[in-house]
């Protein structure tokens, strides 16, 4: 009996965990006074991947790390299967990206735009996202319109 308890344990167990890799994990890196990164965060967590949230005292290093340029800066910075996300990210933008898998860096959001998500989520925004080349190998450019 013990045996098939630790047999069924450990089925479950398993099953729980491939049904959690199916869905994209998102690292958000944010600051501990930020509550429209958690609010993002939160967003992101309900659309179906799976959040896991870090608080640093500044993103700077971790922006270099990740190649983000200054002038693409939002309020926090995510990273997505070898792609980072600036930002206040729409989730169809994340979908686009992950769809088409381009060759760049990551998609930003630069600044803090009224209306994006975790700002207010308007359905009339109006803000473009960004992407980033790898290695600064050119400038951004235009990936997805919202709103448009």
């Amino acid at each position: 009996m013990r045996l098939f308890c630790a047999a069924t344990l450990f089925l479950l167990s398993s099953s729980v965990s491939f049904a959690q890799s199916d869905s994209p994990a998102v690292n958000v890196y944010k600051t501990p006074w930020c509550g429209c990164c958690s609010e993002w965060a939160e967003a992101v967590g309900r659309a179906g991947y799976v959040v896991a949230s870090s608080d640093l005292e500044t993103l700077t290093e971790k922006r270099s790390d990740l190649g983000v340029p200054q002038n693409m800066e939002g309020c926090h910075v995510a990273t997505i299967e070898g792609y980072f996300l600036e930002g206040h990210v729409p989730l169809a933008a994340i979908e686009k990206l992950l769809s088409d898998r381009p060759d760049i860096a990551g998609i930003a959001v630069p600044g803090m735009p009224v209306g994006s998500l975790g700002m207010g989520d308007e359905r009339g925004a109006q803000y473009d996202v960004y992407a980033v080349p790898r290695d600064g190998d050119g400038a951004p450019y235009i990936f997805y319109r919202v709103g448009a």
